[in-house]
Formats: C-alpha cells, structure tokens, sequence
C-alpha cells in the first residue's frame, strides 16, 4: 500500500474531528491537505465518500435530535440547487460567483463573532433560499455546507438539534455529489474504493472523539465554533478565487 492512501488517514481523522464538532467544513479541512499527496480528482472521489460514511454516522447517531420540518423544507431546495449548478449555472463566471460567496460567508461569520444582537431569528421561509443556494454551492463549488450552517445557526436550535439536523440536511447534498460523481467515472477506480476503506477507521475515530467534546461543550461555545469554520471556509473560497 502506497505511502500516499496511508497519509490521507490522518487527513481524514482531522476532517472528520472539525465535521463532528461543527457539523461541516471536512471538505474544506482534508481535500486542500489531500491534494499534497494525490490528485485533486482523486481527493474529491475519496473523500465524497468518507463525508457521506461521517454524515450518515452523525445523522443516525441521535435521530431524535433532527428537526424533521427542517429536513422537508431544506432537502427539496437542495436537489433543485444541485440540478441548478450542473446544468444552467455551468457557464457562469466561475470565479465571479465564487468570489461573492466567498465575501458573504466572510461578512456574516464576522457579524457573528462580534454582533451582541439577538439570535435565532430567522423565519422558516429562509430555508428555501439556504436550501438553493447550498444546492447550488455545492455542486459548482464542493462548498454546501456554510449556507445550510448560516441558516440552521439562526433557528435558535439547540447545539444536539443542530448538528443533528445539519448532518441529515448535508446527507442529501453530499450524495447528489457522489451521483454525479458515478455518472462522470470518477468513482469507477478501484483505488478509490481502496483509499476509502483505509481512512474510514480514522475518520470514525476523529467522529468518536469530536462526540466526547461536543457533550462537553455549551450552545454559544459551537455557534463560536461554526462562525470560525465559517470565517475560514469564505476565507478559502476567497483564495480560490483570486487565486
């Protein structure tokens, strides 16, 4: 076994420890690491796989914490989004689109680090723009989970419910992903399947741990925590950007 499958073990225990604290922002951890050892491609096969095993890990861990009328208003939005982000956005400025999310995910995560304001305000009608646009997201840029998290953060939610629900709402996303991944051959590799295999272990340790000191942790210390992962996932769309 190559010393590069090997390296994306420890990789994927880091992603897999941030997604069981915050309930996103693996992709944005393991795939820029990934990619020093292996191809892009082949980052993105392997972990759409690692991210599917953890979400549905996280999803079915305390299935009574998921807000089921939240699931129903986000998921429909989502499949649209996606259906949206390979077929007519396709031909859009890139790196345009990119950029202005990138600056928006920015500004809201600062507005949430220093606003005193009240939380939890946000009406349930934002699901749907939240649903479309993390569809959209996703599917153009690997980046769903920050709108979901922006939206599900304001709902005034308890730090179980939100995870939980977090977790449910990416299963649907990160799936469409994995199709559309199948469909262009990307995941005919056996290498893939072969790398998965090997990380998964460490990824389900980094979730049992991210467990341990997420019970540990009070409401107001994770939405801290998801306006960091927040600042730092705009803050790499950003990059990618102008870079």
């Amino acid at each position: 076994m190559s010393f590069e499958v090997l390296a994306l073990a420890p990789i994927a225990f880091l992603g897999a420890l941030v997604y069981g604290i915050t309930g996103f922002g693996a992709a944005l951890i393991a795939i820029p690491l990934a990619t020093h050892f292996v191809p892009l491609r082949f980052a993105l096969a392997v972990f759409v796989l690692l991210d599917l095993a953890n979400s549905l890990r996280i999803g079915l861990e305390a299935p009574r914490h998921v807000v089921r009328g939240e699931v129903v208003r986000l998921v429909p939005m989502i499949l649209a989004g996606t259906v949206l982000g390979v077929t007519a956005l396709v031909n859009l400025p890139r790196r345009g689109a990119l950029l202005a999310l990138g600056v928006f995910v920015v500004a809201f995560a600062l507005y949430s680090l220093f606003s005193r304001g009240p939380r939890g305000t946000l009406g349930r009608a934002w699901a749907w723009p939240a649903g479309l646009a993390g569809g959209i997201t996703s599917s153009m840029f690997g980046a769903g989970g920050p709108p979901y998290a922006i939206y599900l953060s304001q709902r005034n939610l308890s730090k179980e419910t939100f995870r939980a629900t977090l977790a449910v709402t990416s299963i649907a996303s990160i799936a469409l992903r994995l199709a559309a991944f199948s469909l262009t051959g990307l995941m005919s590799d056996l290498a893939v399947w072969v790398a998965a295999a090997v990380a998964l272990p460490a990824a389900w340790i980094g979730i049992s741990v991210a467990s341990r000191l997420f019970r540990r942790i009070r409401r107001e210390t994770l939405m801290r925590a998801v306006a960091l992962m927040l600042l730092a996932s705009g803050g790499s769309l950003v990059l990618r950007a102008l870079g």
